[in-house]
């Protein structure tokens, strides 16, 4: 009897597997040319559903209400433009050249557009998004949002990395560095300043934006270094060795998570970290934690204690084993669209677990530690810590079961993804239906890099390999020393009934442009309106006036305000409405 019960739950567990295996296998094989359709589908100009959109340009989504995201984001087109970057420089699909050709002309012209977090020169590089005729946005956003630079960076660096070696080097040097250059100055001067997060909406510091800021200065001294331009290699590695060590900062070692934001007032349990480990996936850096790679113990903790958050708040996660996949969102506080998974979150989770498997295996064994111990238990009650050889039964068994846990993340997708294929930026919690922005081009992506991954797909390494955290860490950057000088900000400024002028800029105590959390000047001297704000001495900061009214926001004119600080004391600067 018991042997007869043994060999029942062999076939069970036997039959799971299998079923997970060929639900992922079918969905790869119909959503793959669905998926890559679609991505090309939305970028300009010829793609199907991307109509004024200038060429090389990529839309969020063709949706224009509920919601509108037919703009083009500095994040999204970097990461999907990665992604096809990097199928062309492996020769999985060199069809691609001219689209990636046309995407590094429109990053170059959008750089130049002056946009209300500056000009190229000014802060205008930390802009998240623009029109899709490649005009400036102006309206109220969460601004500035500091991970675009270093995501399009990363992106045409890989392209870089390709033509120099089929010998281009003097076309990447006149054609490429250039733009490659000011986003990695942008990001060497202000990777210490608060940001928008990539969800767009706390302003903090954020762990995605300081990891791929990170990759993006150490790549980038290197692509220096190839093409001889030296002088800059100093200063970016100096900010790639403090960005590295404030990244270790965001670890939770009393809850075994990465914590996503230093504000924001959640959990900070959040997909922005499982994005982050699959984005800075080095191969050839084993399973280093310092740089939280997908293998490392920490974020395989991470990954459990996120998976685990959305266990029990979603209604078709209900009824699913403790250790069996399930669909995941941004955040388990989330509230967007009454708060959903998320096609590219429950992607990415795959992708994790993949690239982990694809290192276990290269490196030829598994490392269990106390921090990893949780996650490894939901495969296997009686695994101890340790490191295991690639020719145990233990590393086999672990390596089987985390395969299909990850399968399982493809599978929830599957059974989500309408039978068009086509997927859309989230769905429903409760039904599973699709929902938020139709055709999300990120969406299209992570299934493409997620499928990429099960297939053992690696991109080039960027340099992670042997990093150490650095004895003494610097904020870096720029600003100042630390003292504040009174600022008496007055502007000359008429108004109607119900409309108040506020000011925002460069720095922390301007809110960083950020339109919605800009400062009420007082109008007790009407039409003089007036503030006192404590900033940064001996620093250069740029700001400019906002009216607004019944929630509608007006920027004053081009250019942006500008004003030195000095060193000590107080300051008055009197201006006029232009």
């Amino acid at each position: 009897m018991r042997l007869s019960a043994v060999f029942v739950g062999l076939a069970a567990v036997l039959s799971s597997v299998l079923a997970q295996s060929s639900t992922a296998d079918s969905y790869i094989a119909t959503e793959s040319p669905i998926a890559k359709a679609g991505l090309i589908a939305n970028i300009g100009p010829s793609g199907a559903k991307a109509s004024g959109a200038k060429a090389g340009v990529v839309i969020a989504s063709p949706s224009t209400t509920s919601p509108d995201y037919l703009y083009t984001w500095v994040r999204d087109s970097s990461l999907v433009f990665k992604a096809i970057i990097d199928q062309y420089t492996a020769g999985a699909d060199t069809t691609t050249r001219s689209l990636i050709d046309a995407f590094v002309t429109a990053e170059g012209t959008l750089q130049q557009v002056t946009n209300p977090s500056g000009s190229v020169s000014s802060g205008g590089l930390g802009e998240p998004k623009f029109n899709i005729d490649e005009s400036a946005f102006t309206g109220a956003w969460g601004r500035p949002q500091r991970d675009g630079p270093a995501l399009r960076s990363t992106a045409i660096i890989n392209y870089a990395n390709w033509l120099i070696a089929n010998g281009n080097s003097s076309w990447v040097t006149k054609n490429l560095w250039p733009i490659i250059k000011l986003d990695l100055d942008y990001v060497s001067s202000n990777w210490n300043q608060t940001t928008f997060d990539l969800w767009e909406e706390v302003s903090s510091s954020s762990f995605f934006t300081t990891a791929v800021q990170h990759r993006s200065l150490r790549e980038g001294a290197a692509l220096a270094t190839a093409i001889g331009q030296t002088s800059v290699v100093s200063g970016y590695t100096t900010q790639a060795n403090n960005l590295l060590c404030f990244l270790q900062s965001y670890w939770n070692p009393t809850s075994g998570y990465i914590t996503a934001n230093t504000g924001g007032g959640r959990s900070g349990k959040d997909a922005n970290t499982v994005l982050t480990s699959i984005h800075t996936f080095d191969p050839a850096a084993g399973c280093d934690a310092t740089t939280f790679q997908p293998c490392s113990d920490k974020a395989l903790s991470n990954l459990k204690v996120y998976v685990d958050s959305f266990r029990s708040i979603y209604t078709i996660n209900s009824g699913i084993a403790s250790n069996a996949a399930v669909a995941t969102g941004r955040y388990p506080e989330d509230s967007y669209y009454n708060g959903n998974p998320w096609y590219l979150a429950t992607f990415a989770v795959a992708e994790q677990l993949y690239d982990a498997l694809i290192t276990w295996n290269q490196i030829g064994s598994l490392n269990v530690t106390a921090t990893s111990l949780p996650f490894f238990q939901q495969f296997s009650s009686s695994v101890t810590a340790g490191t295991y050889p690639s020719t145990s039964t233990t590393f086999t068994t672990l390596t089987a079961a985390i395969k299909t846990f990850a399968d399982g993340f493809l599978a929830i997708n599957a059974k989500y993804t309408p039978s068009n294929g086509g997927l859309s930026e989230q769905y429903s919690k409760a039904d599973g239906t699709p929902t938020s922005a139709v055709d999300l081009t990120w969406s299209y992506a992570a299934a493409l890099t997620a499928f990429e991954a099960r297939a053992g797909f690696t991109a080039p390494s960027w340099g992670a390999a042997g990093l150490t955290v650095p004895s003494t860490c610097s904020s870096g950057g720029s600003g100042s020393s630390g003292s504040t000088v009174a600022v008496t900000f007055n502007v000359a400024a008429t108004t109607v009934y119900g409309e108040n002028i506020y000011i925002t800029g460069s720095v922390d105590a301007l809110q960083n442009w950020s339109p919605s959390n800009a400062l009420l000047l007082s109008s007790a001297n009407y039409p003089t309106w007036s503030i006192t704000v404590n900033l940064p001495a001996s620093t250069a900061i740029q700001y400019k006036y906002i009216r607004i009214n019944n929630g509608a926001v007006t920027w004053e004119s081009d250019p942006n305000m500008q004003i030195t600080t000095p060193a000590s004391g107080t300051y008055t600067e009197n201006d006029t409405w232009r």
